[in-house]
């Protein structure tokens, strides 16, 4: 597996802005982000709906202090 460093980040973080600009690097790293999610959960055999709800159990708990 090929070691990643700063330099390559740096390389693609400048290609990334270059291409898609400032403003829309949020919206693609959210989508890159749920995409992650979504390949993560289905490797699991969980569906989304199995973890917002646990996540929102979390939520619940540390919101009560339990």
């Amino acid at each position: 597996m090929p070691n990643i460093g700063i330099m390559e980040l740096l390389i693609v973080l400048v290609v990334a802005v270059l291409i898609l600009g400032p403003k829309r690097i949020p919206a693609a790293a959210k989508s890159v982000g749920q995409g992650v999610r979504s390949f993560r959960s289905s490797l699991g055999g969980k569906d989304d709906d199995s973890t917002e709800r646990e996540t929102a159990k979390i939520d619940e708990k540390t919101k009560t202090g339990a």
